[in-house]
């Protein structure tokens, strides 16, 4: 999920950008956007950048670990590995 300190930028730049009679209510009108920006984030079930290269390096290490495994498989059943072929058709 996003972290406090991007809500807080962006619902400052947000406030920012009001005129200025509604700028009066600043703090309760930044309270609303945060919760609001929050609420859709939290809809959009999104993930940090760091959470998703961390999967992204857990799925290739799988991978390669597959493609070992396929290979010690084909050689103990005596079959020629393909090396051209990426693993299983997983994807």
């Amino acid at each position: 999920m996003i972290d406090s300190k991007s809500f807080d930028d962006l619902a400052r730049r947000i406030t920012e950008s009001l005129p200025e009679p509604v700028r009066a209510l600043r703090k309760d009108v930044e309270r609303q956007v945060r919760s609001t920006l929050h609420q859709g984030f939290e809809r959009m079930d999104l993930v940090t950048r760091e959470d998703f290269e961390v999967q992204v390096a857990l799925l290739d290490r799988t991978r390669a670990r597959l493609r070992d495994l396929e290979a010690r498989v084909a050689a103990l059943e005596g079959k020629p590995a393909t090396p051209d072929q990426e693993g299983s058709d997983i994807t």
